[in-house]
């Protein structure tokens, strides 16, 4: 039994969407809400989805009570932001029931649009995010708020089929989320004990840039490359100003 999961709040835009395309290959539709002031609740019911609810306080802790939530062997968490191709759901089912692989996990690829395109390259692709997994053996480390870190019990595999991750629509979207993922990774940083040094003033956004439109060929995404690798520079120096401020 396949348990379908996506964590909502107010996403109306994009849940009836995304629920539609996994209903042909779900066994369980689980929609756990934190508290939406729209109408995502009512269409995720409509849409066939179990709706639960859970006050939000970070990310592994909703994805780690959903996992209780499911009643089924295998839990495949979706976005409401994603849509899941019937390609997608023909390869998690066979990979689920293939009793000769020997994983308890799954980790799915992303094509991400950005701004109305598909970002091929600048670190965006392929996107590998951990996805599908087996009730029981895995577990999202309530260490890590941001960018959600799975602990497998056994080993995990890699899927080849990708989900369609409408990621950030205009660039004030993406402004919004970068600032509070920049704040988080300035308060690891410190807690780690690193320190901005005077040289990474400049350094750490130089360094960015040419990672991410050279090395990460960022150019072949042609303006929005550009535009992606120059904003990730930028959020690199305010990262470096953050931490400036914490150690002061």
């Amino acid at each position: 039994m396949l348990s379908v999961i996506a964590l909502t709040r107010n996403e109306e835009k994009h849940i009836r969407a995304c629920l539609g395309s996994v209903h042909d290959f779900a066994d369980e539709l689980i929609v756990l809400d934190s508290g939406s002031a729209d109408r995502t609740v009512a269409i995720a019911r409509d849409a066939g989805a179990r709706v639960e609810h859970r006050a939000f306080d970070n990310y592994p802790n909703q994805r780690n009570h959903a996992l209780e939530l499911a009643r089924g062997d295998w839990i495949f968490f979706i976005d409401a932001d994603e849509r899941a191709t019937p390609a997608v759901g023909r390869e998690i089912r066979e990979a689920i029931t293939n009793s000769q692989l020997p994983f308890n996990g799954f980790w799915i690829p992303r094509r991400n649009i950005l701004f109305g395109k598909e970002i091929r390259h600048t670190g965006w692709s392929p996107d590998y995010q951990p996805r599908v997994m087996k009730k029981g053996f895995a577990r999202f480390d309530p260490a890590r708020e941001v960018h959600e870190l799975v602990l497998w019990d056994g080993q995990a595999g890699y899927l080849r089929e990708p989900l369609i991750h409408y990621n950030y629509e205009t660039v004030a979207q993406f402004r919004a989320k970068q600032i509070a993922y920049t704040r988080y990774e300035a308060q690891v940083w410190f807690n780690e004990g690193k320190r901005a040094r005077w040289r990474g003033a400049i350094g750490q956004p130089l360094r960015e840039f040419f990672r991410r439109y050279i090395a990460l060929q960022g150019w072949r995404d042609g303006g929005h490359g550009l535009l992606l690798s120059a904003l990730m520079a930028y959020y690199a120096g305010v990262r470096w100003q953050i931490l400036r401020e914490m150690q002061k």
